[in-house]
């Protein structure tokens, strides 16, 4: 059922409204993106209002809705919809909409009431988290762009280069192999800064003996990829070795944990388990992994203290790390389909250990 029907379905009666205007649940409710644009979905009908640069595109694309040439004063076509379908109840997205954004439909709609409890985003979230077969491909290909890219920045990495530098290099490599942008700002971080989990790239030189971490991700169609490497400059001591062989233990352990029906909290504990089992649990001190789609970072949670089970067609990230402050770090991070009986790696990347 398309995200519209859910909303239609599920709204209380006639007099019952919801709007939409995040970019991105506009984009997964319409299929159109566009900077601006406001949907509004009544009981009895759906409508996409958009600006005159959209407009004529959206006619030609839009068929869940009724498109609408969105008109200067935004608030009297909204009134007159409001009028139609004598609506007085209309609700919010609470995870999106702003303070400051609610208020000022408040102050528009004087008559009318705004309910901002979490139904209509919960609904929304629902039905994103599970992946449709054109979602999964949509997120695969951007996962092989950014492979492609990975594959191509390998053959670049040497002292001279800073981590801007490979940041700025993986860039547009995701651009040239087709990729409509990056799926979120890139880190490349090398030495000390591996220590850090997000750290931001820096003017700082690549140099020998240390790791060069690298999280980055594609986008295409809308739909993101997500993926770190740790990779060895040069000689590396025996215990980054042994840090390296630990963080790729817990990465397949978890792997092969996952599946429909367990939750999150569990495949967790897997991964902190094995950490452990090395001695390195302390040093991982984040989530285990994430939701990934339209957005980089959406539900589910793979985290100790959220309880979500995972269900099939549900796409997340297993990315466990371990980060000794002052001295470096390591992050090993795939992405995979969760299925009823296990899950299968989107990323195809290899995981041994590369040297440069």
């Amino acid at each position: 059922m398309r995200v519209v029907d859910k909303i239609m379905a599920e709204l209380q009666g006639s007099r019952h409204a919801a709007i939409i205007t995040s970019e991105i649940n506009r984009f997964y409710a319409t299929g159109f993106s566009s900077s601006n644009g406001t949907l509004f979905v009544t009981k009895e009908r759906a409508y996409f209002l958009v600006d005159a640069r959209y407009y004529e595109k959206a006619v030609e694309t839009v068929r869940d809705c009724k498109v609408v040439l969105q008109e200067e004063d935004l608030t009297e076509q909204i009134l007159l919809i409001l009028g139609q379908h004598a609506v007085e109840v209309i609700s919010i997205e609470r995870n999106t909409m702003t303070v400051g954004e609610l208020s000022r439909y408040i102050d528009k709609f004087k008559n009318t009431e705004f309910d901002s409890s979490s139904w209509l985003s919960d609904i929304i979230e629902k039905e994103r988290v599970i992946k449709t077969k054109a979602e999964l491909r949509n997120i695969e290909i951007a996962q092989r762009i950014a492979e492609r890219a990975f594959n191509k920045i390998l053959d670049k990495i040497g002292p001279s280069l800073t981590e801007k530098q490979v940041a700025t290099l993986l860039t547009y490599y995701i651009h040239e192999l087709g990729g409509d942008d990056i799926a979120f700002p890139i880190i490349a971080a090398s030495g000390k800064n591996t220590a850090v989990p997000h750290a931001r790239p820096s003017n700082k030189t690549l140099g020998d003996g240390e790791f060069l971490l690298l999280d980055f991700g594609a986008v295409y169609n809308g739909y993101r990829s997500d993926m770190t490497r740790t990779i060895a400059l040069g000689s590396i001591t025996d215990e980054m070795k042994r840090v390296f062989g630990a963080v790729l233990s817990a990465n397949n352990d978890a792997l092969k944990s996952l599946r429909a029906g367990i939750s999150g909290k569990l495949v967790d504990n897997v991964a902190r388990s094995t950490l452990e089992a090395w001695g390195y649990e302390k040093y991982f001190t984040h989530t285990l992994g994430h939701g990934v789609g339209l957005d980089v970072h959406e539900s589910p949670r793979l985290s100790r203290k959220i309880n979500t089970t995972l269900r099939e067609n549900m796409v997340v990230t297993i990315e466990p790390g371990v980060y000794i402050p002052g001295n470096f770090g390591v992050r090993i991070e795939d992405l995979a389909v969760i299925t009823t009986d296990g899950c299968i790696c989107i990323t195809k990347a290899p995981k041994a250990l590369i040297y440069k």
